[in-house]
């Protein structure tokens, strides 16, 4: 499996069984539009920088709600949360997506505003890559993303929706997420098989792939 980052919550994951896209976003974000081809898109929540789904290419699925779903090779599990702490009232829902493929299981936070409890960290299951917003205002910050990634305990653990000069927004920078990680590198894809997973928890931090991987 290879996994790619296209710029905010956005990810191409490739694999044998097909290719999925998560939260595409639209011009007013700054990053290059994620103009891919994928067979199934994911949305976490309806909000512009995570609902475009118009920039993929092809005739994908696109999942949009809780539930589990097969695509072909590819199973889908959406798990309902919220966008903020106070059970949606300030932002609305959010959907965590564990996509299982080629034997591996990646874990998409989306918007998550809040810790999980129990009931939801068993709904998720082993996850072995684990994509988590950390830049705080919109979603849970550094602090609390260093803690979900103890709760969650991925093989690797890929931050996204961090400030970076491409981008407007008040968010933190990734820096405030990997200081709380001993076990950080940096990479322009990640690149993933069942038999070589790190242990204890590695970060990754993704380079921004181009539009047209």
């Amino acid at each position: 499996m290879q996994i790619k980052w296209l710029g905010h919550a956005c990810f191409l994951i490739s694999g044998n069984a097909g290719r999925v896209v998560t939260d595409p976003f639209n011009e007013e974000v700054g990053y290059p539009l994620p103009a891919v081809e994928a067979d199934v898109v994911t949305v976490s929540h309806e909000h512009f920088d995570h609902n475009y789904v118009r920039a993929v290419r092809g005739n994908p699925k696109v999942v949009r709600e809780p539930g589990e779903c097969f695509c072909g090779e590819i199973k889908i599990k959406g798990v309902p949360t919220f966008h903020d702490a106070s059970e949606g009232a300030l932002r609305g829902k959010n959907t965590v997506y564990v996509i299982e493929m080629d034997g591996l299981k990646v874990c998409h936070l989306g918007d998550l505003g809040h810790l999980l409890d129990a009931g939801q960290l068993a709904e998720l299951g082993p996850v072995d890559v684990l994509l988590v917003p950390v830049g705080g205002t919109f979603t849970i910050d550094a602090g609390a993303a260093a803690r979900l990634v103890a709760d969650i305990k991925p093989a690797l653990a890929v931050p996204m929706h961090y400030a970076t000069s491409a981008i407007k927004l008040p968010l933190t920078p990734v820096g405030d997420f990997t200081a709380h990680f001993e076990r950080v590198s940096e990479k322009d894809v990640l690149e993933v098989a069942k038999g070589n997973l790190p242990a204890p928890t590695e970060v990754v931090v993704l380079s921004l792939a181009g539009a047209d991987s």
